[in-house]
Order: C-alpha cells, then structure tokens, then sequence
C-alpha cells in the first residue's frame, strides 16, 4: 500500500491565489520541458496570461526574471547528470537540457560555474555549485511557504540492514558525498532499481550551521559491507512503528512536508517520537525524473 500523498497549498505568498496557481503551473511545466523549446508565447498560454505582459509579470511576482529561471534550472540538471550519471555524454546531456550543441552548453556552463562541463565533470567545485544554485531554493520556497495538510499512514516495519555513508560538515559539500556513495554502489552491483536508497535526516540543511550539518546515505545491503575507500559502514534502520508521509515535488521543499508532520500531524495524533531520527526512502530520482516528479517516503519513528 502507498503512503498518502502529501499536497501542498500555500497560504502565505506575494502572489494572490490565482496568479500563484497560474505561475505554479508554469514552473512545473519548464521543469517537466527542459529539452524543448520554450518561448514565451508557449509559456503565456500555459499561466494564461496576455503575451505580452507574461514576462513583466513573472520577474515581478517571483522576482527571476523566467530566462533566468530556465537557464538556472537547465544549467542545474545538466549539472547534476554531469556528476551523477558518468555514462551520458556530454552531448546528450547537453541536448537533454534544451542546448543546440556541446558548444553553446559549454559556454553557457562555464559562464554559469567557472568550469567547462569536462572539468566539472571530473572535480566539481561543490561549494561554489551550492551558491549559485540558492536562488532556485529561495524562489521556491517564497510561493510554497504554507504548511499542507498531512495524514501519514501508520505502518510497522522490520529492522533494515543498510551499508551506510556518513556526512558531516557544510551541506554544500554534500554533492562529493554523494560521488563517493553512487562510486560505492556502482562497485559492488546496487542499483536503485534493486537495492533501495534511504537517507536519515538529523537537521536541517538551511537552518542548521555548516559545521554541524549531519545525514547518512543508505543503501539496503544484507551481504558483509566492505566499506572501500569511501568508508561505508554496515548499520541498521530501526524497525518499529512509523508514520509514513509520502512526499512528491522538489528536495527543497522536503522540510515543509516534515515540518507539516511534526507541528500538524504529531500535535493532534496523540503519537510520541522515538529517540532516533527520521528516515525518508527515495523512490524516485531527481534528475532521472523531473524535480517536481521526484518521490521521497518519509519514515516518522513513533513509540
């Protein structure tokens, strides 16, 4: 049985409920049309607005300018296929992500980050990754501020041997953590279609100080862990009673759901917390999928 599904309806926002169902709308479509093309009359009709006052009101609502927007979210992406997904090449990913040719994704890349899509490739330079990519987390979480209203399914669970790979310090570093876990997993045969990826949550990333940021990268292994030069160790994720939220949209509203569960939910359920943190399940992958596709279960540990 799937969990239910978490949906969230804003309240507060510099956009009254109409133009920020309409300018919602067109966020999900650029996320979901990155290779095509998108100009702005495809755009206009999509918020239902004139074409001609379209990007007027778009910079104005969501203060970024909608090519900026596409281009941070395209560059974003490709960014992330680049350091994730090693088997696609350049040029698929350049054309995944709406570019004519390597070479005007090269240009436009390195005006982006400083480094040529190779070079990124081979070392990112994760810290100044994590700065030019705020505004996207800003824009978002400006329209989708409101807590939504969460009923979690409550569900037992066996106890899950994992080989675990611990992050510790600035969040922005987090993209050569990943590098590291994926390198980890493609070596010793662990598919995300066979061998399920779980994250354990111990604060958050935008509220927390860098240096006492914390998350562990799981992966469900029941074989001997032979840890490598990443340093994965074997570990468990406690079995016990869980209230399980399903969560579908982008990682940088993920705390508005888990917030959603700890001061609506949990208040009114008569439940009590268990001293371990909470776990989320990726179900599906951004940037496999589009980010407002991505699904993450989110795994509250309950008495």
């Amino acid at each position: 049985m799937l969990a239910p599904v978490c949906s969230q309806q804003p309240i507060e926002s510099r956009l009254n409920p109409d133009l920020y169902t309409r300018f919602a709308n067109v966020l999900h479509f650029v996320d979901a049309h990155l290779d095509e093309d998108l100009p702005l009359t495809r755009l206009a009709a999509v918020a239902g607005v004139s074409r001609w006052h379209f990007q007027r009101q778009f910079a104005a609502a969501l203060g970024l300018g909608v090519y900026e927007y596409i281009r941070l979210r395209r560059l974003k992406r490709a960014s992330l296929q680049l350091a994730f997904r090693p088997t696609q090449s350049v040029l698929d990913i350049a054309l995944d992500n709406g570019y004519a040719g390597p070479e005007a994704f090269a240009r436009a890349f390195r005006q982006q980050l400083g480094q040529s899509p190779a070079a990124f490739r081979q070392s990112p330079q994760w810290r100044d990754w994590h700065y030019v990519y705020l505004p996207l987390y800003t824009l978002r979480n400006r329209i989708m501020t409101s807590q939504p209203t969460c009923q979690p399914e409550i569900v037992e669970r066996a106890a899950t041997p994992v080989a675990l790979l611990r992050h510790c310090g600035d969040p922005a570093l987090l993209g050569q953590t990943i590098r590291s876990f994926i390198s980890w997993r493609k070596r010793n045969h662990m598919p995300p279609s066979t061998h399920a990826t779980y994250n354990v949550l111990y604060n958050d990333p935008y509220t927390t100080p860098p240096a006492d940021y914390r998350i562990d990268l799981a992966v469900a292994c029941t074989a001997p862990v032979a840890g490598g030069p990443e340093g994965l160790i074997a570990a468990e994720l406690p079995g016990g009673r869980y209230a399980r939220l399903r969560y579908t949209g982008p990682d940088e509203t993920l705390g508005v759901a888990i917030a959603a569960l700890y001061t609506g939910w949990l208040a009114q359920s008569g439940e009590t917390l268990r001293e371990t943190p909470l776990w989320i399940e990726r179900v599906r992958f951004y940037p496999d999928v589009p980010e407002h596709e991505a699904i993450s279960d989110i795994y509250l540990p309950l008495v």
